[in-house]
């Protein structure tokens, strides 16, 4: 994906179609936690992400990384990040379209769960419980600001600058809040979202070599072919040279 040096954006009233569901999601599982009673509240836990679960009974609690996005802890914990998931989102997937969306989301959301169970597992804090959509939405926050370093954004809603300056405001405060005493809030899964996101705009990950799965297909189907096609000629006594 490469990188022009600027970008110029804008809002409109319309939704993506990835932003939207994300938002519809995020926002029904709310409702449902918040209605379902005592029972289904209890029962939800399970998808939170707590670094003993994810490490001491790995891999059966892997899937933690993935549904803790989805859940939240009070109405304005909601509220704000489906705002700022609909303000830096939207253009993000305007410009990628919605797989490539939501997939830098999601990736996103991984990586910020991996780093706080691996700040937590150094810490020894073993029971913790993280939920949110935060460390995704961080990704989002970089990625714009890469993408639109110039764009004129509203900090904290109230004090314009452009979007860069925005970004590196926010990881300065992710950064010294996870060096103070215990808030309640995992800086370290916003820093870890925000870092991934950059990185992977900038293609400094390293890269995993994958498996090219379908030319396997193609191969295994053209190997069965050619088979078949020796039987066949076998059992009419041809005496021809075989295809290779």
């Amino acid at each position: 994906m490469p990188l022009p040096n600027y970008r110029t954006t804008s809002y409109s009233g319309s939704f993506p179609k990835g932003v939207k569901w994300l938002i519809i999601i995020n926002s029904a599982v709310f409702v449902l936690q918040y209605l379902g009673g005592s029972w289904l509240q209890s029962n939800l836990r399970m998808l939170y992400l707590v670094p003993d679960w994810v490490v001491h009974k790995f891999p059966f609690f892997v899937w933690q990384l993935f549904t803790y996005m989805f859940l939240h802890g009070t109405v304005l914990h909601l509220l704000v990040n489906m705002l700022v998931l609909w303000m830096f989102g939207s253009p993000l997937e305007r410009d990628w379209g919605t797989p490539k969306f939501l997939k830098f989301y999601f990736l996103c959301g991984i990586a910020a769960g991996v780093c706080d169970v691996s700040f937590h597992w150094i810490l020894g804090d073993w029971n913790t419980s993280t939920i949110g959509a935060s460390g995704a939405i961080y990704g989002l926050m970089a990625a714009f600001g890469v993408l639109y370093p110039e764009a004129p954004v509203l900090f904290l809603m109230l004090f314009p600058m452009k979007a860069k300056h925005m970004v590196l405001i926010f990881a300065g405060i992710e950064f010294l809040v996870t060096l103070g005493p215990n808030n309640g809030v995992s800086s370290i899964a916003h820093l870890g979202g925000m870092a991934f996101g950059y990185l992977y705009l900038k293609r400094r990950l390293p890269r995993l070599p994958m498996p090219d799965w379908r030319g396997a297909y193609r191969q295994w189907r053209l190997a069965r072919a050619k088979k078949k096609f020796q039987v066949y000629m076998r059992d009419r006594g041809g005496r021809g040279p075989w295809v290779n």
